[in-house]
């Protein structure tokens, strides 16, 4: 009798041990690392623009509150963005408008270990942004500053099923404005960022495993940056990019803030931006991860092609 009991022991032995571990990570997909280098404007001027983005992302530490590992798992993603982008001639505010489209899908492969964790693709959340930029201010010698603001809002279209603690979807709305400038120091080097603000709406049907009835991810700040140097004048730049992610409320659990759930990342490493033309460039981006709580720590690597029309 006790040998046919040992099973049903031990499922829910692991649901109370992981459950609360698995639903830290709800903080929706966001850009970490796929913008770097001259992030402050558009490269060819107003038009049509189309970039593809590639970013493979390896995880072998699922952390804890206190950064260390708390889920024996590992994960592997392969995340694919197509964008389109409208660049208007139109001001506002003293700048241009624009918009801006994006279409993600999530290849998701999870080692769980010893943990009723479970994992599936599909399409991700779609993703619009209405913009305005501003600049180049130019100086005796060139640019000197150039910088924009957008207002992008995440809707819930991805793939989500809550019987898995892992979805390319969020289940929920997110809205996650930015600014993005890039200082020209020189005839050679420039440093660019990209910092957001993310607001998340709640999830009513958080996954199965944890048990609970809603669950809202707390306010979180993230952003890129990067700095590059001109090798070859209009063509190649080498240089470091990096991101973060920090959370600044807490999550909501049934309604009740939890500030053990926080979460928050910070990765540098080297990159690479070659243009074919001034319609046509590839981004090359290496990430490694360090400090994470309460979600995935691993390394990141990221290409992304620019055309525009």
């Amino acid at each position: 009798m006790r040998k046919n009991r040992l099973p049903l022991l031990l499922t829910i032995t692991l649901l109370a041990v992981f459950a609360p571990l698995t639903q830290a990570y709800e903080q929706p997909s966001v850009n970490l690392g796929f913008t770097t280098f001259m992030d402050g404007g558009p490269p060819a001027g107003p038009g049509w623009y189309f970039q593809q983005y590639f970013q493979y992302w390896s995880a072998d530490k699922f952390t804890g509150s206190d950064g260390k590992t708390a889920i024996p798992a590992e994960l592997e993603a392969v995340i694919s963005l197509s964008q389109l982008i409208y660049q208007s001639e139109k001001t506002f505010l003293g700048g241009t408008t624009g918009i801006d489209f994006i279409l993600p899908y999530v290849m998701l492969n999870l080692d769980p270990g010893p943990t009723p964790l479970r994992e599936q693709s599909g399409m991700g959340d779609f993703l619009v942004g209405p913009y305005i930029q501003w600049g180049p201010i130019m100086g005796e010698k060139g640019p000197i500053f150039m910088h924009r603001v957008e207002l992008q809002m995440v809707f819930p279209t991805g793939d989500y099923d809550r019987r898995y603690a892992l979805n390319p979807g969020s289940n929920h709305f997110s809205f996650n404005p930015y600014w993005s400038g890039t200082l020209f120091m020189g005839s050679k080097w420039t440093a660019s960022t990209r910092i957001h603000l993310l607001i998340n709406e709640q999830n009513d049907s958080p996954a199965f495993i944890t048990g609970l009835k809603s669950f809202q991810a707390g306010t979180a700040v993230h952003g890129n940056f990067a700095i590059s140097y001109e090798v070859t004048p209009r063509q190649l730049r080498i240089g470091l990019n990096g991101y973060f992610f920090e959370q600044i409320a807490d999550t909501k659990v049934d309604g009740h803030g939890n500030n053990s759930l926080d979460e928050q990342v910070f990765a540098i490493g080297p990159g690479m931006l070659y243009s074919f033309s001034p319609d046509n460039h590839i981004f090359l981006n290496y990430y490694m991860e360090s400090g994470a709580e309460n979600r995935p720590e691993g390394w990141r690597l990221n290409a992304r092609w620019t055309h525009h029309f």
